[in-house]
């Protein structure tokens, strides 16, 4: 079931395209993470059974692990070994759609956006379906400043997943720099209903509601936002303690700015 509400895309065209000018010096709060970064280029690593355990299981469960492994060595920083991982699958099954558009992921976190966009494009073209490859894609169109083509990806990925959160969170942080709140919200509210990832949720539509002027909204959901947070950065999730820091930061930005108004009425 498709539960999206979205403006005629025609409308939505002159409305971006409108909306673009005034943002032009607005940051992305995804587009910070794919700041250029010093090139690298990843050594070919030759992948063995032994490099994994339990390697009797067939080719299949094999790739499996192997995939895993390269996701677990991104999610550790190790960009240039999980490249390395994803290449050898690729070399293996160079079908692999999925496999192109993890590998495009990682490379557009190293600041390889070249490659990014290539890895993207060739999953596309190997599955046109792949929900996660539009995603991807759409993020790296949103970190070069390309809007409208960020928005159309994530409409597409949501058409053929209307369960992907992610694309519903980056949808609304899109449309949040674009400066049209009520798109970003609409978007934050529907990822809210899948139940999944509310503290990153509800720390995205605080800040909207922050930027857009609502400062007791916009507090009571960096609050809610903390309380979730909290649960995860218990289990020790690296990503889990940096939002809670950016959270407390964008609290206090907030109570910073109410303080000082409230000083300039009692002069």
């Amino acid at each position: 079931m498709n539960t999206r509400s979205f403006i005629d895309p025609s409308k939505r065209t002159s409305r971006i395209n409108s909306s673009t000018t005034r943002s032009q010096t607005t940051r992305s709060q995804h587009s910070s993470s794919h700041q250029p970064q010093k090139r690298w280029q990843p050594k070919p690593k030759k992948v063995t059974n032994s490099r994994v355990a339990g390697s009797q299981f067939g080719p299949n469960e094999h790739d499996i692990l192997i995939r895993q492994q390269a996701l677990s060595l991104a999610q550790q920083g190790s960009m240039a070994e999980a490249v390395a991982l994803f290449s050898e699958l690729l070399i293996r099954n160079p079908q692999s759609a999925i496999d192109y558009s993890n590998r495009g992921l990682i490379y557009a976190q190293s600041g390889l956006f070249e490659e990014a966009i290539a890895d993207y494009n060739r999953a596309i073209e190997l599955n046109p379906r792949l929900d996660s490859a539009y995603n991807n894609r759409a993020n790296y169109y949103a970190a070069q400043g390309q809007y409208l083509e960020a928005i159309l990806d994530y409409d597409v990925a949501l058409d053929l997943n209307p369960a992907n959160v992610r694309a519903w969170i980056n949808q609304g942080i899109t449309f949040r720099d674009l400066e049209m709140y009520d798109r970003a919200l609409e978007s934050f509210e529907l990822a809210l209903c899948l139940g999944r990832l509310e503290g990153h949720i509800f720390a995205e539509r605080g800040r909207t509601y922050h930027l857009r002027g609502d400062w007791n909204c916009a507090i009571a959901d960096y609050q809610r936002s903390l309380d979730k947070l909290s649960q995860s950065a218990n289990s020790s999730q690296g990503s889990a303690v940096r939002l809670c820091l950016q959270v407390e930061g964008w609290t206090n930005e907030l109570l910073s700015s109410a303080f000082e108004k409230d000083d300039a009425w009692k002069v």
